[in-house]
């Protein structure tokens, strides 16, 4: 699809908006027409007469009223337009970021994520920019085909040197198109290397503080922002050298024209008003000329922006970047579909077959991985650092593509693990749980209607009801983003929390415990088993290396260098796995400890 059709289908987004600012902007800039005529006739007949008559004082009453229609028209027009820009603007940004989520969770970026936000802000804003200046596009050139017409009647060779200098602007725009192009290209580059390294900067201040490195970061940052600087001075000077081009082209040849006419009125046999016509008119269409060449550079310019969006949307089609949805700008929210638990399709098994996938940059990860979970077992997931485990959950929830293997619930294959396992049939903890700068209460519940005796339920199986009680607000505090405000281990029973508030058939917990001291995760393990019956027993599928947790699982797989080196309950494989024995002599208590809740 290319740049101008985009550009339609954004335009046919808010038809009505669109042509009711355009007919309220195209009154506003053919006024000029009228009033050039009243102008014409005004001064002709005043000539004639010598004196203020009746008629020509209803003339100044005509133009008056023009004058304040026209100012009526571009206020109006100038409302609906910005609202216009505003709904381009946002169903472009609800497109990516619908892209973004329908990517597996780990790799829903295919930048970082201060280049993306640069990209989602800044290019976005070109196009809205185009969409409105193409409703100006539209008045001016009605206007200068309507003008070419009146004038072309008055003189036809004053009229061509009027419209002469317009060949130059589009000349000089089509010379410097490809410098547009290049410049531009760079200078959003360089502005999202900067966004990006900000965006890293605030996520590992400790680490910087740490290695006491903040004097080689300060120097990072200043030489991006020079390589930036520097990008954007070329970029602006390339367009103020188009625009200043346009613009002298524009006013040579407007000199020029009054020159020629001044000498030789008498040739071209013209009255004062339509010397007046003329130069009333004269202004009109040397903006028109100017604001020809300034178009086709934004245009030139919104090509970039339209690359850049399709880079950071993973194989996004061009049909789905402006595929039309509604915004809700001025209606409420529908209420959010929760799908609700059949009983027919609770989980019996899991199982997973040959699971395969690696990393692009490293090509380490998971090779044919075999897993089997039952209904109201604990299967732990188990092994060294950079064995696999947080991978292996990854693509068995679809937040990783898998290369090889099937997934199968219950005997039935799972075509989307990624929309497959979510509430009622899984709920997930991460390894590092992401809170959200809202109160502790919205955290748990998310998406899900309130009820107290559920919320307060999940808050007593993840053991956070004294912390909650020491809160300023209790469930009402603000976190703070990614959960500032609480501990290492608050923060992970939050996440544990808005998981159990989900009900599920399977909890999946990655490394739960690592920020838990013993008695808090052996509490919270008393609570999950108390919650559990007949009607809904507890499975749960977890990432741990916990001396507690293994003596609890049902079944175990030991991964080593992303495959299954051994499998079975933890009294078998001390017995048979070498590796596992590894793990288990590891896990010390003194280890747990310090491990334990820390701010």
């Amino acid at each position: 699809m290319k740049n101008l059709q985009v550009l339609w289908r954004l335009i046919c987004y808010r038809p009505i908006l669109y042509s009711a600012a355009t007919i309220l902007w195209i009154l506003n800039v053919l006024t000029p027409l009228p009033m050039g005529l009243l102008v014409q006739h005004y001064l002709n007949e005043l000539a004639r007469t010598q004196q203020l008559t009746s008629g020509l004082q209803r003339l100044n009453w005509l133009a008056l009223a023009l004058i304040l229609g026209s100012g009526l028209c571009a206020l109006s027009s100038g409302v609906l337009g910005r609202l216009l820009r505003f709904s381009v603007a946002q169903l472009l940004r609800r497109n990516l970021l619908q892209r973004v989520l329908e990517q597996p969770g780990a790799s829903a970026f295919s930048h970082t994520l201060g280049e993306t936000l640069s990209r989602f802000r800044s290019d976005v804003e070109q196009f809205d920019r185009a969409v409105d200046w193409s409703i100006d596009a539209v008045g001016h050139i009605l206007f200068a085909l309507l003008a070419l017409i009146v004038l072309l009647k008055v003189s036809v060779l004053v009229t061509v040197l009027i419209y002469l200098p317009l060949a130059g602007v589009v000349a000089t725009t089509q010379a410097m198109y490809a410098r547009l192009q290049r410049f531009r290209k760079s200078s959003r580059q360089a502005s999202g290397n900067v966004a990006s390294a900000l965006g890293e900067i605030f996520g590992t201040v400790q680490a910087i503080q740490l290695a006491r490195a903040e004097q080689a970061v300060v120097e990072h940052v200043r030489t991006l922002n020079k390589r930036r600087r520097v990008a954007m001075l070329k970029d602006r000077v390339v367009e103020q050298l188009v625009n200043s081009t346009v613009g002298n082209i524009t006013g040579l040849g407007t000199g020029f024209v009054l020159m020629l006419v001044a000498q030789s009125l008498h040739t071209f046999q013209l009255g004062i008003g339509d010397l007046a016509l003329f130069l009333y008119y004269l202004p009109f269409v040397a903006d028109f000329s100017k604001f020809t060449g300034t178009f086709m550079a934004h245009l030139a310019q919104t090509r970039i922006s339209h690359q850049r969006l399709l880079a950071i949307s993973q194989g996004m089609s061009e049909g789905k970047l402006v595929e039309y949805h509604p915004l809700y700008l001025s209606s409420s929210l529908p209420e959010p579909h929760l799908e609700q638990a059949r009983p027919d399709n609770g989980l019996q098994e899991l199982s997973a077959t040959n699971l395969t996938y690696r990393y692009p940059e490293s090509g380490r990860g998971i090779d044919g991985i075999n897993l089997r979970v039952r209904r109201g077992s604990i299967t732990v997931i188990t092994g060294r650092v950079a064995s696999g485990k947080t991978t292996l959950l990854r693509v068995l929830l679809g937040l990783l593509p898998r290369e090889v293997g099937e997934i199968s619930w219950n005997g039935q294959k799972v075509h989307d693990p990624a929309s497959f396992f979510v509430p009622p049939r899984s709920a997930y903890t991460a390894q590092i749980p992401h809170l959200f700068s809202a109160t502790l209460k919205e955290n748990i519940l998310l998406d899900q209607p309130e009820t107290q005796e559920a919320l307060q339920a999940a808050v007593h199986a993840a053991v956070m009801e004294q912390d909650v009680e020491m809160l300023e607000h209790g469930l009402e505090t603000t976190v703070g983003a990614r959960g500032v405000k609480l501990s290492g281990g608050q923060v992970q029973r939050a996440a544990a929390a808005r998981m159990f508030a989900r009900s599920a058939d399977l909890l999946v917990f990655d490394d739960l415990s690592s920020a838990l001291d013993v008695t808090t995760e052996q509490q919270l393990w008393e609570r999950l088993l108390a919650r559990q019956s007949e009607e809904h027993p507890l499975t749960c599928l977890l990432v741990s290396h916990r001396r507690s947790v293994l003596q609890r699982a049902d079944h175990i797989l030991v991964l080593n260098e992303g495959r299954v080196e051994a499998s079975g309950t933890a009294a078998d494989l001390l017995l048979t796995s070498s590796e596992f024995r590894a793990i288990w002599s590891s896990e010390t208590e003194e280890a747990s400890v310090h491990k334990g809740d820390t701010v």
